[in-house]
């Protein structure tokens, strides 16, 4: 039997972070209130999955075709309400994979098992499965699963209404707010729906319901992103360090020398590439969002929102290539002080963590999704241009969390 059994999933019951997608708690959620069409998978058994990315161990590698560090992993319970229960779990790509798919995924032929597998498949091809990189990646090969799928976990909500509240506080203090008056916007601004309470801001951004909805989707994804790299980069500085000293344990040949210094230079190198490239995403949304505090005008910052998700599949790559290295570096190594690794287990790893930069290249004549979006940004109605606002002569209060920090003399 290809499939492997999986003995304990109630650690993760109420996980759903960037590198956990928890089909089973969303569906449980949303109670059958799935829009018409709007189910994630066609396979009712894979609606209740729970999807990793898992780093692949020892025991993993005979499932696999190519060893690879670390893999996108399917768990199906045997017991929806009963997680203690256990499941059965399978490796997108693995060995057999067609029919370890179609028994884990109990398909009968009403279900579309190829419509499925594409969308494994697009999973399989991200770094990350954060919410807003998902519905991007999807929705740019025609799939749209209810939007609901693509919330931010209560777990990361709380970790991040601190960051988010400062975000805000400087448009309610322009209206006159207080403190109890942000936290409210901020609880609206990440919970699932979008209610009454955003109204007045609706109304200011002249924005249809449904427009404002997915206006909110794009600030809430901003934030999350300003959120995210605050919170890496220390780590990843940490990471990059000790990944360009640390030496291997035992024999080296001259080719794994030479291996291992060109996979340093290049993650070195794509690390640099993709923070400057996601900072620089980000700063869009800065210049958005200044013209609407500084400029008093809404219009630019209108257009920002409804044009901006695109920019998603550009900073969730960036930013999931990162995240990945110190990941899965702190998790190899718990402790670096006594860190120990053989030349050709580093060799393989700095391998696998130099292609999540191999899409910082792009082909003559390629455009991106981020770089079509910039230029609907930049090619507006309006007399000044987003990239072109006026500020204020008097320096920013704003702080820059990560900005003193933000150097690559390591």
């Amino acid at each position: 039997m290809s499939e492997r059994t999986y003995r304990s999933l109630t650690l993760l019951q109420g996980a759903s972070t960037s590198r956990v997608l928890n089909l089973h708690a969303i569906t449980q959620n949303l109670q059958g209130a799935v829009v018409p069409g709007g189910a994630f998978f066609s396979s009712p058994a894979l609606n209740m999955s729970i999807i990793m990315k898992h780093r692949m161990r020892a025991d993993d590698l005979d499932l696999m075709p190519s060893r690879k560090a670390v893999c996108t992993k399917v768990i199906v319970p045997f017991d929806k309400q009963d997680l203690r229960a256990g499941g059965k779990s399978l490796f997108v790509g693995q060995q057999n994979y067609t029919e370890t798919l179609r028994d884990v995924g109990q398909y009968l032929a009403s279900h579309d098992m190829d419509r499925d597998m594409r969308v494994l498949q697009l999973l399989e091809s991200l770094p990350s499965l954060d919410p807003f990189l998902l519905r991007e990646k999807l929705r740019s090969h025609g799939i749209a699963p209810d939007p609901r799928y693509f919330t931010i976990s209560p777990a990361d909500q709380r970790r991040m209404f601190d960051y988010a509240a400062k975000e805000l506080n400087r448009l309610t203090d322009l209206a006159g707010g207080n403190e109890s008056a942000t936290a409210r916007m901020v609880a609206a601004l990440l919970s699932t729906d979008v209610d009454e309470k955003l109204e007045p801001l609706r109304a200011t951004l002249c924005l249809s319901e449904s427009e404002f909805k997915e206006g909110v989707f794009s600030w809430r994804g901003f934030i999350y992103y300003k959120w995210c790299r605050a919170e890496l980069w220390p780590q990843l500085v940490k990471c990059l360090r000790h990944l360009q000293s640390l030496q291997p344990m035992g024999p080296i040949s001259r080719d794994q020398k030479i291996d291992l210094d060109a996979a340093r230079q290049r993650i070195l190198s794509g690390a640099k590439l993709n923070s400057n490239g996601v900072r620089k995403l980000l700063q869009v949304y800065e210049d958005a969002y200044d013209s609407l505090l500084c400029g008093r005008d809404p219009r630019q910052f209108r257009k920002f929102l409804l044009d901006a998700p695109a920019l998603f599949l550009d900073i969730g790559e960036k930013m999931g290539a990162l995240s990945h290295i110190t990941s899965f570096w702190r998790f190899r190594f718990p402790d670096l002080e006594r860190a120990s690794i053989d030349a050709e287990e580093l060799v393989l790893m700095l391998q696998d963590f130099s292609k999540g930069f191999a899409g910082n290249e792009i082909k003559a004549g390629r455009r991106s999704p981020a770089r079509e979006a910039l230029d609907r940004l930049l090619t507006s109605e309006l007399v000044e241009p987003i990239l072109l606002v006026a500020h204020d002569n008097e320096p920013s209060t704003r702080q820059e969390e990560v900005s003193a920090g933000d150097t690559w003399a390591l």
